[in-house]
């Protein structure tokens, strides 16, 4: 019986007609399945199932979501990523790597956690960066980091009393049932490229997930260094975001799930 699969172009031109048209005829894909990104079971015969192809230095792993979780696309992924998806991550913080407009001696942190809007649960990333950021090329001191993120499109925020505006062109890729990065637009139009990408994918409860698949995005605040902190627990983190809003050190997007 063929799969109800999803097989996008370029997908198919990574693994070939012939490898593309034996899965969408059934040879070669499962029937059920554990969706990359919800981690829940999925059934190629009975619904819509996307393939989605991670490409990494040496490697490849073809890998099977709901249609409605991850549209079939390609992920780039680096080879160690690749190799430590399906380890254990634990811990809800990662450190990643420094963005083109960070100083060396400056990494993003970046927390998860859900946060109550409005009677609501929505799945947030906080990020903050270890040192101060400047602009490339600038020769003062001072941290640029707002600034740029405005002029990115992410809205200033005074207090979470309402879910902030969707950001077009951004994204946050959760596949795996993990996070992997922020995308944010190219500069020279394709495919969109990774504003920061963590050094190993990043475990988010389940609760976060839900929220995550729930919702199709996922809020992003960002504060200059020193505004937050590593919180320990959500309502510290939460009391930390609403400190930061209340100074004027803190922005705020809704990104859609990646490809959504």
């Amino acid at each position: 019986m063929p799969r109800l699969l999803d097989v996008s172009d370029e997908v198919r031109a990574e693994i070939g007609d012939e490898e593309a048209d034996r899965l969408l005829a059934g040879d070669n894909a499962p029937g059920s399945y554990d969706c990359t990104s919800c981690r829940t079971p999925g059934d190629s015969e009975a619904e819509r199932t996307s393939t989605v192809l991670f490409i990494g230095d040496e490697t490849a792993v073809l890998a099977f979501a709901h249609a409605t979780c991850l549209p079939s696309q390609v992920v780039q992924v680096t080879e160690e990523q690749l190799q430590g998806a399906v380890r254990s991550i634990t811990g809800d913080t990662v450190d990643l790597e420094p963005d083109k407009v960070v100083p060396e001696q400056a990494v993003l942190g970046v927390t998860s956690g859900l946060v109550l809007i409005a009677g609501e649960l929505h799945p947030a990333l906080v990020v903050e960066p270890t040192g101060p950021i400047v602009r490339p090329g600038a020769t003062g001191a001072g941290d640029d980091f707002l600034p740029l993120l405005i002029e990115q499109g992410f809205m200033p925020v005074t207090e979470l009393s309402e879910v902030p505006p969707v950001l077009h062109g951004w994204s946050v890729l959760l596949a795996m049932g993990q996070l992997h990065a922020v995308l944010q637009p190219s500069a020279h139009g394709g495919q969109p490229v990774a504003w920061w990408q963590a050094h190993q994918p990043l475990q988010v409860t389940e609760g976060w997930r839900a929220a995550a698949n729930k919702h199709q995005q996922v809020l992003m605040f960002a504060a200059p260094a020193g505004s937050i902190g590593r919180q320990p627990r959500e309502d510290l983190l939460r009391g930390a975001i609403d400190k930061a809003a209340a100074n004027g050190k803190l922005v705020a997007s809704a990104l859609p799930l990646a490809g959504t």
